[in-house]
């Protein structure tokens, strides 16, 4: 009798065998794929409770999310919002996005060391660059991805942070998990206001989002998302039109924002209005160097960084989340050159997700180009508003919480 060996698992088998053999490792195949597909099936048509009631998660018909169906296909209600938190634990989606071989912030940490002998430059600590996909969210996803940037961050360096993000998963979910997450935080009751102008719906969506949005979703997981708005003496703030949104600063930059004023202090810690701000001329600072100062405050944390001892400085500050009319990016940093005269020159570090992910590594690993596609001077500061997000430290609970979803403003003018 003759034998041979089995082409799928190298079984040595007689000929009269071979061929049902093989026929079972096909079956044991088809049988896999029809398993995973079941299994796909039944997260994305997850079972509430032991009625067989199941909800409808459908991309294509937002208004019909989170619906409840029983096993008649009949509507019997929508969910709450527990079940809706504990249903976008489970079938949320990891964000697929490029990796950059030996870490983006360590390859331009090596780029800022030759770059100048004259300059300091500070960066955040760990972050991935989210890029704009052509076919996914190219014209109106820079929000989301600023979103994801910042998560990034707080996934990898802030442990108190993991643990809450997203429902522990660990990881940054793709926009439309984020849409979801989005919507619960609005239901919860974090600025409820603003969600009017999305008519509380977001998922399936392409709506631009604003640095509000980006507070309020963080808010809900309880970390202490803050936004300061850096406009010019004329310009007036529009409270309806939510974006432009403002709120009260705290933390280490109080007392260089505040410049001392205890009226000013005192309004800010006493005012519990809807969406109020807080006018804060900034002296001598003129024009849109009030932002560069207040981001090298930020990440320096009021330490002064002299100049001829360290050249770069990782502060592990969060990103900041920066925003302006028509377009959002990162900053990742900030970056002083001090010149012959005696005066300073500063340049904002900023990740854009209109950059391409590919083409920012090789720009940095080759050391070529990776000014133009990361360096901002003041000198590009064009718009009448800017708007930042940065998020403190620790979780909030239970009164701080609470107080959390509403919204309040201190608006530095320039």
């Amino acid at each position: 009798m003759e034998f041979s060996a089995c082409p799928f698992c190298n079984l040595t088998v007689s000929f009269v065998e071979l061929e049902r053999h093989a026929n079972d490792h096909l079956d044991d195949e088809e049988y896999a794929r029809d398993l995973q597909l079941a299994r796909q099936i039944s997260v994305a048509h997850p079972f509430v409770d032991n009625s067989m009631e199941r909800i409808d998660s459908s991309w294509d018909n937002p208004k019909s999310s989170f619906l409840r169906y029983d096993a008649k296909g009949t509507t019997s209600g929508r969910i709450d919002t527990e079940e809706k938190f504990c249903y976008s634990v489970e079938t949320q989606i990891k964000e697929s996005f490029c990796q950059v071989e030996d870490g983006l912030m360590a390859l331009l940490a090596k780029c800022l060391e030759s770059d100048s002998k004259n300059a300091v430059s500070i960066l955040s600590g760990y972050i991935d660059h989210f890029q704009s996909v052509e076919s996914e969210d190219v014209g109106w996803g820079c929000g989301w991805r600023n979103i994801q940037m910042l998560s990034s961050h707080l996934l990898k360096q802030r442990q108190e942070a993991r643990e809450v993000l997203y429902g522990g998963s660990g990881f940054v979910p793709d926009i439309a998990s984020l849409q979801r997450w989005l919507e619960i935080a609005w239901e919860r009751g974090f600025d409820t206001h603003g969600s009017n102008d999305f008519d509380q719906k977001i998922y399936g969506k392409r709506n631009w989002i604003g640095t509000t949005e980006c507070a309020a979703l963080f808010r809900s997981f309880g970390l202490r998302a803050r936004i300061v708005d850096f406009c010019g003496k004329d310009i007036i703030l529009d409270k309806t039109a939510g974006k432009m949104k403002a709120m009260q600063v705290y933390g280490p930059m109080d007392k260089f924002l505040l410049k001392g004023d205890s009226k000013i202090l005192d309004a800010a810690s006493s005012s519990n209005g809807s969406r109020t701000h807080f006018s804060i001329p900034f002296g001598n600072i003129k024009g849109d160097q009030v932002l560069i100062e207040w981001v090298w405050n930020y990440f320096s944390d009021n330490n002064p960084i002299q100049y001829g001892n360290q050249r770069v400085v990782f502060s592990g500050k969060p990103p900041l989340y920066f925003q302006h009319d028509g377009h959002s990016r990162t900053i990742i940093g900030i970056q002083v050159q001090h010149q012959i005269n005696g005066t300073q020159h500063y340049k904002l570090l900023i990740l854009d997700p209109a950059s391409k992910t590919r083409a920012l590594e090789k720009s940095l690993k080759d050391k070529v180009g990776w000014q133009k596609l990361i360096k901002r001077g003041v000198h590009t500061l064009k718009k009448d508003q800017y708007q930042l997000c940065f998020i403190e430290p620790g979780i909030a609970s239970d009164e701080e919480l609470e107080k959390l979803k509403t919204l309040h403003s201190i608006r530095l003018e320039f």
